[in-house]
């Protein structure tokens, strides 16, 4: 979603190169490129000021020592400014110190993502933190919300609290609450309503919900796609209620992100966590150091250590690196577990994504939504083969490409595309095994190669 934001920031920093040190002039002239980029990337106009202003201050007394450049300083101060601007120091998870169950109240505009949060979150608290957790939509006004919710929560293995558009919200909620805790729930997840814009009656019902509730943590929900309009939105909200804290949505889109860099100041209340794509699994605890260094083009490698320690099969994953390490073994059965794999970790464009400099770039070659549908045609016509012709693609002549085929539902020539990609795979992992992943990246780039 910071793409441009990335590509701006970058080439600021490039002609501070052949500079000898910090001045007055240079810093001068590259912060007005730094603020052409917030402003393009839709940030709040006070806080680029702020931020502007911020980095001007340290940047007149940061020292350029040792093997540092002058853009590798100017660097420095704008990620730790970046850091601050949207949090700073570690993520802020949830405080559910309390006589459960815990309550937790989710508000926001229609459309940003509430009720898939809700299954995310209670999905996260489940699994991550071994909670009983049931949810509760109070959204008695949009059509099929109610279903909707029961949906998510069937598919996130939830406890459901069934609710009618007949009765009123705050009777709902505090059904749910009793039924929650005559059946020892950890936490309850409240679905409110939302509306295509703020109005007083929808601002009125969420804080009478509030005042009924009590809730441990009111997250405003906000699509990080609105821009500007985010902050109007999150400003509205935080005069209304106590918020606790920000979940921000749809990161994964092409819009500027702005209100990610904007929310945060706007409010004064922490991000605790970034939605990413419609799974349910498409939730990551929000770390500003983080998402700086993504936004700056340096990566981030800790989060993708994570999510691969989080869905990677550890016994598989050593297999494989074997083979990787040797060159030699590589069959079709490891191409599917491999893709498999990258699938549970949100694709190659999510796991590229948190890579540094050229190679997120990369990210952004796929054609957006066709990632998903690929995998599932690669793993499809692999499933259809017999285990010795994954063992052996050599066996697969004419006749056999063509059972193959029909068992997947494809044509031949996916079957042909297929070996193709995967002989170029057995190729670019010997590369690597010698030591080229250099030759590697370039492969993967080339015309012809993994990415398009």
């Amino acid at each position: 979603m910071l793409d441009n934001l990335t590509e701006r920031l970058a080439k600021v920093m490039k002609t501070l190169r052949g500079q000898a040190r910090l001045t007055e002039d240079n810093i001068g002239e590259s912060l007005r490129e730094v603020r052409m980029a917030l402003l393009e990337a839709d940030v709040a106009l006070p806080v680029v000021k702020t931020f502007i202003d911020a980095v001007r201050e340290k940047a007149r007394g940061e020292a350029v020592i040792g093997s540092l450049t002058p853009g590798q300083a100017l660097v420095g101060v704008v990620h730790r400014e970046l850091a601050e601007l949207m949090g700073g120091g570690a993520s802020e998870g949830l405080n559910l110190a309390a006589q459960p169950p815990a309550v937790i109240l989710m508000a926001g505009l229609q459309g940003a993502g509430k009720t898939t949060t809700v299954g995310k979150i209670g999905k996260f608290l489940k699994e991550k933190h071994k909670k009983k957790v049931l949810v509760v939509s109070c959204d008695v006004y949009r059509p099929a919300a109610i279903a909707q919710l029961q949906t998510i929560a069937r598919q996130a293995e939830l406890e459901f609290f069934p609710s009618s558009a007949d009765d009123k919200p705050e009777a709902i909620a505090l059904a749910a609450v009793d039924w929650a805790r005559r059946h020892y729930c950890d936490a309850l997840l409240v679905d409110t309503a939302g509306r295509l814009a703020i109005d007083a009656a929808m601002m009125a019902e969420i804080k009478t919900l509030h005042t009924a509730l009590k809730p441990v943590e009111t997250l405003f929900v906000v699509d990080a796609m609105q821009g500007q309009d985010a902050v109007n939105t999150a400003r509205a909200f935080n005069e209304t209620l106590p918020l606790t804290g920000v979940v921000l949505t749809k990161l994964d889109g092409d819009a500027r992100g702005g209100a990610a860099l904007s929310v945060r100041q706007i409010t004064g209340k922490p991000i605790k966590f970034s939605g990413i794509g419609e799974k349910l699994d498409g939730l990551e605890a929000f770390h500003p150091e983080r998402m700086a260094s993504r936004i700056l083009g340096m990566g981030d490698v800790l989060s993708l250590i994570e999510e691969a320690q989080k869905n990677l099969d550890e016994q598989k994953t050593r297999e494989l690196a074997k083979k990787l390490k040797t060159g030699k073994g590589f069959t079709l059965e490891d191409f599917k577990t491999q893709m498999q794999q990258m699938r549970q970790m949100g694709g190659m464009t999510a796991l590229m994504d948190k890579l540094p400099g050229h190679i997120a770039q990369a990210a952004g070659q796929l054609p957006t939504g066709t990632e998903d549908r690929m995998t599932r045609r690669i793993i499809g016509v692999i499933n259809a083969m017999t285990p010795q012709e994954r063992e052996k693609p050599e066996l697969l002549k004419a006749s056999r490409k063509r059972r193959v085929a029909v068992g997947a539902g494809v044509q031949v020539q996916e079957v042909n595309r297929l070996l193709k990609q995967f002989e170029q795979t057995q190729k670019m992992m010997k590369q690597f095994s010698r030591g080229g992943i250099g030759k590697l990246l370039r492969g993967m780039k080339r015309p012809g190669g993994m990415l398009p």
